[in-house]
């Protein structure tokens, strides 16, 4: 199999600690998706909402998914909202192998309250432990419908450290073997 791998989930779910380790696993290219449209357009995935709004900054994600769907062995980290918007979940799953990577609610909100984490991402960067529960809980009940369309439903609860990591990403090796044959 030669398609992309599609990873989707929530924000904290390990979309790129995960994706990362599973294109070393399986001798492919790794792609965070906001990375590539930073590094293309030159801006944050921040200054783009700020430039063109979210309409904007969903269009040109959608363009980047048609664009890196046409790449042979890549493991795509998308953003949490990505299969939400146009027709990306459906182009997904005609175009590559889609994975979410499943992980509760209360351990998103754990992941995500740890230091640095809020930081890096604006909407939750004020938000209380109990306001980010919370957010999450509204968030991925909105986005469930598409991530649950996934080919593969991979719990990704057990990325604590690096060697859970590594070891998640050879049991996600074998389900992607598996659901292959």
């Amino acid at each position: 199999m030669n398609r992309p791998i599609f990873l989707i989930g929530y924000m904290g779910s390990g979309k790129s600690s995960l994706g990362r380790q599973l294109a070393h696993e399986m001798q492919r290219d790794f792609i965070d998706l906001d990375k590539y449209i930073e590094t293309r357009f030159h801006a944050t995935v921040k200054q783009i909402f700020a430039e063109r709004g979210e309409e904007g900054f969903r269009l040109i994600e959608r363009n980047i998914i048609h664009e890196v769907a046409e790449f042979q062995n890549v493991i795509v980290a998308c953003g949490g909202g990505t299969p939400c918007y146009y027709d990306n979940m459906d182009f997904m799953l005609t175009h590559g192998l889609t994975v979410y990577l499943n992980v509760s609610p209360e351990v998103l909100a754990l992941r995500l309250a740890l230091p640095g984490s809020r930081n890096k991402r604006p909407l939750i960067a004020d938000k209380s432990d109990e306001e980010l529960l919370d957010f999450v809980r509204e968030g991925l009940c909105k986005r469930l419908p598409y991530y649950t369309r996934a080919k593969i439903d991979f719990n990704a609860t057990h990325l604590i450290d690096k060697a859970e990591t590594i070891q998640t990403a050879r049991q996600l090796v074998q389900v992607i073997a598996e659901h292959e044959k």
